[in-house]
């Protein structure tokens, strides 16, 4: 659990730095909706 919890934490600040470098709200959240459907289609999806 502990190893599932910082590899979480990592991947969140990775997106933190990368929105900093990006800079524009709208194609952050194009960005967030891709990346959550991709998720779930190679995490839980069957």
């Amino acid at each position: 659990m502990c190893k599932l919890i910082g590899y979480t934490l990592f991947w969140i600040a990775v997106g933190m730095l990368f929105m900093l470098i990006i800079g524009s709200t709208w194609i952050g959240l194009i960005l967030i909706a891709i990346f959550i459907i991709a998720g779930y289609c190679l995490f839980g999806y069957k």
